[in-house]
């Protein structure tokens, strides 16, 4: 990490804007920020600490004051710092809240701490985050340490400094942490941790599964009827895993007795059945026998009605040839009349409209077609003149109209000075009104933040007083579960000895002790537990056990959440900040309307400056008009008049042109309607006369008498093929029938009249095949039997080997799980991360004795120590002095102040160097020490800063705050913070180089 810039506004002592170049310094390494006490040199170190983290060291527990006395009330505050990270520039601005002159009114109003952070992308600012939280949560992934840890190493303020050097090893362990990124093996532990659990559990499980499989295959062995070698669970595994071995050979044998008997019942049901299908289909062949003599006999009782259907079909087949000529004839005649009476119509109509029923109808057309012509041409004359008259009076019109806007102009120029008064007066109102609208949106939305945190808060504090009561209840049920399956496990154990007595039977050796006699057999349970009972319970146990963790998450989740809620609402309820946010919307709502408002009237202010310009252009623009007005009306006077002396000759009787070219039009129509009917009928009657000739002559070739007898024998098309294919079917049906019994009686020459009796040979059927039933189930019961102590077998052996190696891969796990977490076998008590912490701890010591040495003359060298620590105590992170002076180590605590400044500052460069050569950690390139050099002799500080001033080579940047004369001479590249007469405090900056 790198500082480039900071600027400070209004801040500590500074109250104009004060900046300090750090880019400057970067060729003398060392810089002094020196001045007097209680001008402002450690405010320069609030601000950088201010800027990252908005807090600083000196007020972490205690008032914070970060705006400068010495501002007034209107002057800004706020603190600005460019630094580097890796290879991206960052740049952060943040201001404290403090109090402000209101908009409105003559109070004083808060104005809240604002945060912004940008990144340069290219040469452009680019905006990242634009609040507090934001901004916050964006610089803790960018810096990578927290505000205590920033102070341990980079920012050594007052009081503070030796703070890594006297810290605990839990406290040194999570800086070390952070800056080499080693949680990653806190996570291999974490991990390893979790497989030896899961390793154990596995182990377990595989051993339950064991068990679980030889009763099982007990349980079968038992329930097998020549069962006599199951193992007692009190035997061990092995013994248990060789009676089940035995069990599955007498299984076997077993399998093979029923399989002979199965197929000697198979063998008698197949003969039985053989003989019963015989008889079945005799007796079927003299059934189906009497039924296809019956069925001839009904199908001959029909042939004369089929005879009738079939001489109906060829009459109708006859006559669908002469259709279309019927049909043809019959509409020509039909088409005939129509046209009769539609020309006796137009006759009739031509008549009453004074036609000569006897005149030539051409001579009539082309004397009207003649008349029509020349009143065609009369009336787009007359349509000229209505238009010219449309014209005339569109023009009256427009004359008043021009007149009446030129009035109504001059009279709106009139009221336009003391509207321009007015607006302007409005506008110095509505405008400081408007301008309060963005910062009472930005109010307005941290509010509503703030209210939608609350609400969220009340609901996610009922969900987990909910979720956290589910989670006892849950975790009661699995008790309860827990409790059950082991009280019936308990009960398992103990009606066991009830089951084995329960398949005793006398002359049979126990399965126990091998004796043919039982003399006392224990009594079997009341309610004796099963597979199935202890299965399910265990069942409802584990889902109970998951269903409890599950809640367990939930209520932590809740819990969670609900602490997030309540930060996001700063505390306040949802009741609170409504009350507040109703404010903030009524007077956002005010300055929107008032910022709308001073639009508009800036608007209409310009448009009535624009009003003058533009009146002179309308006056002209209606003067123009006017004048070609009237010019226009004057020429429109003159053509009207020539067309009304042209029109009245072509009117004639007639009031308009247009009437009498409508009379010639209709009655030229009404004759040549007449014209064209006539024709019609006189073509429909030829070819009615032919249709009907057709028709006669076809019919009297055919073999019906006359038109009438075609139409009746005429059948429709979808009747027709009813009765074919009725026809069709009678005939197929009578074949097949004659050729199936012909195909029966040969069947039944040899077997005579007599039906068998086939329910003795069904009876006997279903005995032999009730005893093949039987013999199956045998033969698949001792199967299944055999099959599944095989199985069980297979599984146990299986499960026996899982268990072997489950215990040894267990056992290298545990073992690899506790040397990394420092249990036994570590002897050290040291887990990985401390481990590889502790070699970089080693590092930073010999980078920090090099300096030490010194800086020391020799006497004072640090030394990591990994010795075990009381009472359970962090180990491995130790720091001790070794004292050349007496041989001895010691503790740092025992060093006096001097001597604890130089050890503090040795450690600081040795950890900057350290993290800053380590690839993919935090580079330290800026360095601050704050005070601490005044408990130095001279000699002793010549060497301290002849320590500081070999940092030049290594690149970094150390800032050193001292008021020590001495140090002023040694160090040319200087801030220095002076205390004006008024009382703020400004910044000078030197950075001449130390090489001249």
């Amino acid at each position: 990490m790198k500082l480039h810039r900071l600027e400070l506004t209004g801040f500590g002592p500074f109250r104009e804007r004060q900046a300090v170049d750090f880019d400057a310094f970067e060729r003398d390494g060392v810089f002094l920020i020196s001045g007097r006490t209680g001008a402002g040199k450690s405010s320069i170190l609030d601000g950088v600490s201010f800027a990252l983290y908005g807090s600083v060291p000196r007020y972490e527990n205690g008032e914070r004051r970060l705006r400068s006395d010495h501002s007034f009330l209107g002057d800004p505050t706020e603190v600005r710092l460019e630094f580097t990270v890796g290879d991206r520039r960052w740049r952060v601005t943040r201001a404290p809240d403090y109090e402000r002159p209101a908009k409105r009114g003559d109070k004083l109003t808060t104005e809240p701490a604002r945060a912004e952070l940008d990144e340069l992308v290219g040469d452009v600012w680019v905006g990242r985050a634009a609040k507090p939280r934001e901004v916050a949560l964006l610089l803790d992934e960018v810096l990578g340490l927290n505000a205590q840890q920033f102070q341990q190493v980079i920012l050594l303020a007052q009081n503070k400094f030796s703070r890594f050097l006297l810290a605990k090893n839990d406290e040194r362990q999570q800086l070390l942490r952070t800056l080499f990124g080693t949680r990653r093996f806190e996570q291999y532990k974490d991990d390893l941790e979790q497989r030896r659990r899961v390793a154990q559990r596995e182990l377990e499980a595989a051993g339950d599964q064991t068990r679980t499989l030889l009763d099982l295959a007990e349980a079968a062995a038992t329930g097998d009827a020549g069962g006599d070698d199951s193992a007692p669970p009190s035997l061990d595994v092995a013994a248990r895993r060789d009676a089940t071995a035995r069990a599955h050979q007498r299984a076997a044998y077993r399998v093979e007795q029923t399989a002979e008997l199965q197929q000697q019942a198979d063998a008698a049901h197949a003969r039985a059945a053989a003989a019963h299908a015989e008889l079945v289909e005799r007796a079927r062949t003299l059934d189906d026998l009497t039924a296809a003599r019956a069925r001839l006999a009904r199908l001959d009782d029909e042939a004369p009605q089929m005879a009738e259907l079939a001489h109906r079909v060829q009459r109708a087949r006859a006559a669908e040839t002469l259709r279309a000529t019927l049909e043809t004839a019959e509409r020509a005649s039909e088409a005939l009349d129509a046209l009769r009476g539609a020309a006796a119509a137009a006759d009739a109509l031509w008549i009453d409209a004074g036609g000569d029923a006897a005149g030539d109808l051409a001579t009539i057309i082309d004397d009207l077609t003649g008349e029509i012509a020349r009143c065609s041409d009369a009336a787009e004359r007359e349509h000229e003149l209505s238009e010219a008259a449309a014209r005339a009076a569109a023009l009256d019109e427009t004359t008043s109209r021009l007149a009446a806007e030129s009035s109504a102009l001059d009279e709106q120029l009139a009221r336009v000075p003391a509207e321009r008064e007015r607006i302007d007066d409005e506008l110095a109102t509505v405008s400081a009104q408007g301008a309060r609208v963005d910062d009472l949106r930005l109010r307005r939305d941290e509010l509503r933040e703030q209210s939608a945190a609350a609400r969220d808060a009340a609901v996610l504090d009922d969900e987990a007083a909910a979720a956290e009561a589910g989670y006892v209840e849950a975790s009661e049920r699995a008790e309860r579960a827990a409790a059950s399956v082991t009280n019936l496990l308990r009960r398992r154990f103990a009606g066991r000895a009830g089951e084995l007595a329960s398949g005793l039977v006398e002359g049979e050796p126990c399965p126990v002790c091998g004796g043919t006699e039982h003399p006392h057999p224990a009594p079997a349970a009341d309610d004796p537990v099963g597979d199935d009972d202890l299965a399910a319970a265990e069942a409802d146990r584990d889902a109970a056990l998951q269903a409890a963790r599950d809640a367990g998450d939930r209520a932590r989740r809740l819990r969670l959440d609900h602490a997030a809620a309540v930060a996001r609402a700063a505390g306040r309820s949802a009741d609170d900040l409504a009350a507040v946010l109703v404010e903030v919307d009524e007077a956002l709502a005010t300055a929107q309307r008032s910022a709308q408002r001073a639009r508009e009237l800036v608007e209409r202010r310009t448009a009535l400056d624009e009003l003058d310009v533009a009146v002179a252009v309308e006056r002209e623009r209606l003067r123009a008009a006017m004048t070609d007005a009237h010019e226009q009306t004057a020429v429109l006077a003159a053509t009207m008049s020539r067309l009304e002396a042209e029109l009245v000759a072509a009117r004639g009787g007639f009031a308009s042109v247009d009437e009498r070219l409508a009379a010639a039009t209709s009655r030229r129509d009404l004759a040549i309607s007449v014209r064209e009917a006539r024709a019609a009928v006189a073509e429909r009657e030829r070819a009615a006369t032919e249709a009907r000739v057709d028709l006669d002559a076809r019919v009297a070739a055919s073999e019906f008498a006359d038109v009438d007898a075609v139409r009746a024998a005429l059948v429709p098309a979808a009747e027709l093929a009813g009765l074919e294919k009725r026809r069709s079917e009678y005939d197929a049906d009578l074949g097949a029938t004659r050729a199936r019994l012909l195909e029966l009686e040969l069947a039944a020459a040899g077997i005579g009249d007599e039906r068998p009796d086939l329910d003795a040979s069904a009876a006997e059927v279903l005995r032999a095949d009730t005893a093949r039933a039987t013999a199956i189930a045998a033969h698949r019961d001792a199967v299944n039997a055999a099959d599944r102590l095989g199985d069980l077998l297979d599984r146990i052996d299986a499960a026996l080997a899982a268990v072997a190696e489950q215990a040894d891969a267990t056992a290298t796990v545990t073992r690899l799980a506790d040397t990394v977490a420092g249990r036994a076998p570590n002897t050290r008590k040291m887990d990985l991360e401390t481990f590889v912490l502790a070699a970089e701890l080693e590092e930073i010591v010999a980078a920090a004795n090099l300096r030490l040495r010194d800086m020391s003359s020799g006497r004072y060298t640090l030394h990591h120590s990994d010795a075990l620590q009381a009472r359970g105590a962090a180990s491995g992170l130790s720091l001790e002095v070794l004292d050349a002076h007496t041989g001895r180590l010691r503790s740092p605590q025992s060093l006096s102040g001097g001597e604890t400044f130089l050890a503090s500052l040795a450690l600081a460069l040795g950890l900057a160097e350290v993290v800053t050569s380590r690839a993919g950690g935090i580079r330290l390139d800026t360095l601050f020490v704050d005070e601490g050099f005044g408990s130095l002799d001279p000699e002793t500080l010549d060497l301290a800063m002849r320590t500081l001033d070999e940092l030049r080579s290594g690149g970094r940047t150390v800032g050193v705050i001292s008021h020590v004369e001495g140090m002023k001479e040694q160090l040319a590249a200087q801030i220095v913070v002076e205390a004006t007469r008024e009382g703020p405090s400004i910044i000078r900056q030197d950075a001449r180089s130390a090489d001249g």
